[in-house]
């Protein structure tokens, strides 16, 4: 074979992300004022762009009833996951001064109506409710207050000079011989007024070390067995990563001790921190508003989120028929494309939000009608089946975006929830079902027989639930609810006030 310089050609097939099915990907991903930002910008850039003037949009007329949903895309799905990642772009489309893509999709439609957009509802501005917060509460308040609901006299004195002591991130760092002898108190009432202090809330308070926090977090969840004891009085061990050494001092096997560490480390190492925030919350504006229609269902955009677009013909065909160089005609063609592909982008994102909520709302018509106990195991895959689109589209979809209904407000990812087994070979239940279920039991409880996660679990299994003790605790801690210590000193505190 001769050894030489030669040229080949060969033909080979690849998915190339353009820069207009970038966009249209990110797009999918922001919610709608992350969307009216995006547009604000595109504005600056593209001077073919401009925001139009906000009309009131007719009410539309309620659906027939039945049990179809309708959405119709002209447009195929924007789905970056897999199959064809295209959008279907007329480059000589005449329709340049197209409204936002809820004008864009009205249409006629059967069924319940799902494949509406626009009508979100405008709302009237109302008071700032913001305005009247009042002045944030300090760990030492804070603290200084449960003191004055449990101690008094000698005790109370004492109590308030260690609380004047603690530091920001909630540890105590003066020695307590040094407060004894200052305060003219026994070392010994010191330590039992600290040990009184270090039941506060929030857990993990007035600690002396990084172990005695998390052992206090660790007796405030009922979770300081022997075994988690020794792995915080070893916690040398976890930082240098020697897990067999851990597993021989704590006797337990692999699975335990994953367990034991992933609760340890959801434990605050300083839990006085959460009183030096001072950013405030923003609320929470809907992205999809869910509507009863007759027998069925409606789903639209908050249109009132989403600025009407415009593109300029008028001032296209002013600068295109002016004198130009080559520069300036690329210029301008490039504006032009970019916003035609910018007001295709944002139609087939507002179809393709409604397709995917339509599909929710479909898959747990239960939750709709009946509320969360009939909220049903979903997954990404299964919405992604039945719509046609990959699962990286859904999640792209569902994140950051909330959904109005008459239940409330709620993420789009609140639906997709995992399943418990029923023992006696049911349905699985969703998670969330069983989370509202163990509320609704430590609500009924009565405060001199508070459930333990042992009772709990007993009584989620009689009900038909296949849960671990562990998952219990995971799930009573999801939902703010405290251990059963917890709660029997919170019911023995508003007892006594």
């Amino acid at each position: 074979m001769a050894l030489g310089p030669r040229l080949d050609l060969r033909q080979s097939q690849s998915l190339v992300m353009t820069p207009q099915l970038q966009q249209a990907i990110r797009l999918l991903a922001l919610s709608n004022l992350e969307v009216e930002t995006f547009i604000a910008e595109e504005i600056e850039k593209n001077p073919l762009l401009e925001a139009g003037a906000q009309e009131s949009e007719p009410t539309p007329e309620p659906a027939a009833e039945g049990d179809d949903f309708d959405t119709e895309p002209s447009l195929p799905e924007i789905d970056a996951g897999g199959g064809d990642a295209a959008l279907d772009v007329d480059q000589n489309s005449e329709d340049f001064h197209q409204d936002s893509a809820s004008d864009a999709m009205q249409g006629p439609s059967s069924g319940l109506g799902l494949g509406e957009i626009g009508g979100g509802g405008g709302y009237e501005d109302g008071p700032d409710f913001d305005s009247f917060e009042g002045e944030r509460l300090s760990l030492h308040d804070h603290l200084k207050g449960q003191a004055g609901e449990i101690l008094s006299g000698p005790d109370l004195a004492v109590a308030y000079h260690l609380i004047e002591q603690i530091e920001e991130t909630g540890y105590l760092l003066v020695p307590l011989l040094d407060l004894a002898q200052r305060l003219g108190h026994p070392l010994g009432e010191v330590e039992r007024v600290l040990s009184v202090v270090q039941t506060f809330d929030p857990a993990g308070i007035g600690a002396r070390t990084l172990s005695e926090c998390l052992a206090l977090q660790a007796k405030d969840a009922n979770r300081y067995d022997p075994a988690m004891a020794r792995l915080i009085d070893n916690l040398d061990y976890l930082a240098k990563g020697n897990l067999a050494a851990l597993k021989r001092i704590c006797g337990v096997d692999d699975e335990d001790m994953m367990d034991m560490i992933r609760e340890l480390r959801a434990y605050d190492p300083k839990p006085g921190c959460r009183f030096m925030a001072s950013d405030r919350v923003d609320a929470v504006v809907p992205d999809v508003f869910v509507t009863r229609r007759g027998g069925g269902w409606g789903v639209e955009l908050n249109s009132a989120t989403l600025p009407r677009l415009l593109v300029n013909r008028s001032y296209y065909n002013e600068l295109s028929a002016g004198p130009q160089d080559r520069q300036s005609k690329a210029w301008l063609n490039e504006c032009l494309q970019s916003a035609n592909w910018l007001m295709k982008a944002l139609d087939q994102r507002a179809r393709t939000i409604v397709k995917v909520a339509s599909e929710i709302v479909t898959q747990q018509e239960g939750f709709f009608r009946n509320g969360v106990s009939h909220l049903k195991p979903l997954t990404l895959r299964a919405i992604a089946e039945s719509v046609g689109m990959h699962e990286s589209t859904i999640s792209r979809v569902t994140s950051n975006k909330y959904l109005s209904c008459d239940r409330g407000l709620y993420e789009l990812k609140y639906f997709f929830t995992s399943g418990i087994q029923s023992n006696d070979g049911g349905d699985a239940a969703s998670s969330e079902a069983v989370k509202s279920r163990i509320k609704a039991l430590i609500a009924a409880e009565e405060p001199e027989r508070i459930l333990s996660d042992d009772q709990l679990v007993e009584m989620l299994k009689a009900e038909g639930f296949d849960i671990a003790r562990r998952t219990v605790a995971k799930y009573r801690e999801a939902i703010g609810l405290g251990s059963s210590v917890q709660r029997r000193r919170q019911k023995a505190i508003g007892r006594a006030a």
